[in-house]
Order: C-alpha cells, then sequence, then structure tokens
C-alpha cells in the first residue's frame, strides 16, 4: 500500500554527508518490507476465514487490527521518533515488527484466532514506527531537487514486495489449507522466517553509519500553534476524508479480492490469490506512468480522471461474470497507484507551519483500512458481492469529489 510522509524536514536541514547510498539501500530494504508485510495480510483473511470457519466480517478483522495502529500510535509515534531520531525509531520499529511476527508461533500453538490478530497487532505497531520515521528521513538523503525521484524509486520497491507477496503467500500458506496441521501451523514458520529477517534487519540498521537528522525544530514548530486551528482548512479537512475512504478501498479490494475472484472463477484460493500479485503490481506500473502524466496534468484532474475510472472498472466487474468480472477488478490497482500522493499533496497545499500537524493527521486517517473492509465484510455475510463492492465504489465516489471540487481551499477561485 502507499506511504505517508508524516514530518516536513525543517528548512536548510539536508544531509550534505555524500556517504548515504548505504542508507538509501536500508531505506529501499524497509520500503520492500513494509509492503510484504502489509499485502500478505490479504492472504491470512481468506486462509483464516477457511482455518477457523469466520464470516467474512471475521476475517476482515485481520486489517481492522492491523490498521487500527495507525489511528492510535501515528502521533505517538511521530513524538517518539521526534525525540530519539529517525535511524532509531527505524530500528526499534524493525525490532517491534519482528516481536510481532515471532508471536505468531505461541498463536499457532494454542491455534487461537484471537492470538493471531494480537500478534497482528503487535506487528503493525512496528510498521507505523517505521513509515513515522522513514518517509521524511529519505527527504534528505541527497540533493534536494532529486528528492523526488529517490521518494519514487524507493516506493517502486515498496510495490516490488506489495507484489511479492500474495505469490509468497499463495505458495507458502494458502496452498497448505487442506492440511491436517491446521490454519496455525501452515503460517508460523512463514512468520517465524520473517521476524528473523526483521530482528537481522534491525541489527544490521543499528550498526550501519547513517547520515544523522532530527526533527526538534519541527516539533518546536507544532508547539508554538494551537492545535484546534488545524481544522479551519477545508481541503485539509476533506482531504483526511479522501486519505480515509481511499486506504479504505484499496484495502478492501485487495482483502476480499481472493475470495471474489475464487467464488467468481469457482478455483481454489491459492490459484485466486495469484491475481491479488497483478492488483497490487499494478501500483508499480501506475506510479511510473504517473510520474510522467503529473509533469503535464493538474494532479486534481489526474485524481479525477483515476478515480472515475475505478468506479467504472468496479460497476463493470460486479455487472460481469467470469474473466471479464475478474480482470476489470484487478484493473483497479493500476488506477489506484497515485492517488494517495495526490490526496496528500492536495490536502497540505496552502498549510505553510500547520504541515507537519496536517501529515500526523492524515497518517491518522489510515485507519479507514481498518474501518471499510470490515463494513464491506459485514455486507457480503448479508448480501452478495455486488453489494459489498458498492462501498468501494461510493469512496470513489467521493474522490472524484475531492478531485473536481473538494481540494479546494476556502480562499481558492473555481478554476
Amino acid at each position: 500500500m502507499a506511504l505517508l510522509p508524516h514530518q516536513n524536514i525543517p528548512t536548510g536541514q539536508t544531509v550534505s554527508d555524500r556517504h548515504y547510498t548505504p542508507a538509501l539501500i536500508a531505506l529501499a530494504v524497509l520500503y520492500f518490507m513494509m509492503g510484504f508485510i502489509t499485502c500478505l495480510n490479504d492472504t491470512l483473511v481468506p486462509f483464516f476465514k477457511a482455518g477457523f470457519t469466520l464470516s467474512y466480517a471475521e476475517s476482515a478483522l485481520v486489517q481492522f487490527y492491523f490498521f487500527l495502529t495507525y489511528a492510535l500510535f501515528s502521533i505517538p509515534a511521530g513524538r517518539m521518533v521526534e525525540k530519539v531520531g529517525y535511524k532509531r525509531g527505524m530500528v526499534f520499529g524493525f525490532a517491534v515488527a519482528g516481536v510481532g511476527a515471532f508471536l505468531f508461533y505461541p498463536a499457532s500453538i494454542w491455534h487461537e484466532y484471537s492470538l493471531f490478530l494480537a500478534a497482528l497487532f503487535v506487528l503493525a505497531i512496528g510498521i507505523v514506527l517505521l513509515q513515522v520515521a522513514a518517509n521524511p528521513y529519505i527527504t534528505v538523503l541527497g540533493p534536494p531537487e532529486t528528492a523526488s525521484s529517490r521518494l519514487t524509486l524507493i516506493q517502486g520497491v515498496g510495490s516490488l514486495g506489495t507484489t511479492t507477496a500474495p505469490l509468497f503467500g499463495a505458495h507458502f500458506i494458502l496452498s497448505r489449507l487442506g492440511d491436517s496441521g491446521g490454519a496455525s501451523d501452515a503460517v508460523s514458520t512463514p512468520y517465524l522466517g520473517i521476524g528473523l529477517t526483521l530482528l537481522v534487519i534491525a541489527l544490521v540498521l543499528a550498526r550501519l553509519a547513517l547520515p544523522k537528522v532530527t526533527a526538534a525544530d519541527d516539533a518546536q514548530q507544532d508547539r508554538d500553534q494551537p492545535s484546534r486551528r488545524i481544522f479551519s482548512f477545508r481541503n485539509l479537512n476533506l482531504g483526511t476524508i479522501g486519505i480515509f475512504v481511499y486506504v479504505g478501498a484499496e484495502v478492501a479490494i485487495g482483502t476480499f479480492l481472493t475470495n471474489y475472484i475464487a467464488d467468481t472463477l469457482l478455483i481454489d484460493e491459492h490459484q485466486a490469490n495469484n491475481y491479488v500479485a497483478l492488483y497490487w503490481g499494478g501500483m508499480l506500473v501506475g506510479r511510473l506512468i504517473g510520474a510522467v502524466l503529473l509533469r503535464w496534468i493538474k494532479p486534481q484532474r489526474v485524481l479525477a480522471g483515476t478515480a472515475t475510472m475505478a468506479l467504472l472498472l468496479i460497476l463493470t466487474a460486479i455487472q460481469s461474470t467470469g474473466q471479464v468480472a475478474v480482470w476489470t477488478m484487478v484493473s483497479v490497482g493500476l488506477f489506484n497507484s497515485v492517488m494517495f500522493a495526490i490526496i496528500f499533496s492536495l490536502a497540505v497545499k496552502g498549510l505553510g507551519k500547520y504541515t507537519t500537524q496536517a501529515s500526523g493527521l492524515l497518517s491518522s486517517a489510515i485507519v479507514g483500512g481498518a474501518v471499510i473492509p470490515y463494513l464491506q465484510g459485514l455486507l457480503k455475510d448479508e448480501f452478495t458481492w455486488t453489494i459489498a463492492f458498492m462501498l468501494p465504489l461510493c469512496c470513489y465516489v467521493y474522490l472524484v469529489f475531492y478531485g473536481l471540487h473538494g481540494y479546494r481551499t476556502t480562499t481558492s477561485p473555481l478554476k
């Protein structure tokens, strides 16, 4: 999924040290692991649903507890990073995520769904810490004029993680649905491997001599402004809703895509899960195309256009059958690719000194990834896939509005 810059780097606070290549490599690994772990949840949802005989809403609790951490810990994580620095924040994030992955083992011994959810919650806290620490740090690793290209490159690596995760999950997890060991054993070994990898990365990162950058100036700037004034910006208020519904729609489609395709094509879950890799792989392709388009077309127009395409694809999917329904739903991922970055940039436009505060608010809105999939699961339990996918469709309708009108500030002329 898309990654949110949490803080601005104070003016003039750039890294002049030429030895930042190891840091960029470390960040590439970090983005890959964040994307991989987040999208592996799309495998866990259908796996736990079958392994524990859950309803769709109950299986969606995987995403609910994972993304709930953004609402609870984004702002506290930002304050912690302000105190310990970006490097220590990233090291701590990898360590916490590793502990969460290791907790899958005791959960498998007791074979309790609630324990798996608790392990995911701990793992997700580490992911939040990683995002809060890593996203602003990347902007200072090199000349300011190439910051955008560095961020695009690193996000591309993250897209490789989101594309690889469903393939990994299909082969190592979903393929074992029929094994006598049940749901618990099939996930414990892969997550033990993930946990070990995360801890090794934390140890290596702790020993790297990375450029030191702090966010103390931003923290002081935030303390100088009353937080209640942040809600006076129309584009931010509507943009926060935009982040909520966008992340919710993106995650909801990815969450239930395996079950949707399995039901539509009448195939096994581990076969259907391979299509999910294409859904997330579209993010990489879309970012490359979007990087070119955004040089020539206003971002709000790109947002309105991509959101319109997404809702048209969903409409086509739910009114079709077979391969047409599958491929139109998978194609939504291509148009999701640039939405998050555009919504964020439009939401903070013109905020000046309030941008850091706004970033924390927008980060908390990622909790949409918890709420929307759960609500869609409830709809599927009571109705059909057609009714269930009307919820993300409504999310894209809102994004069309934001791209056409909602992005404007109260003082912006209509143009």
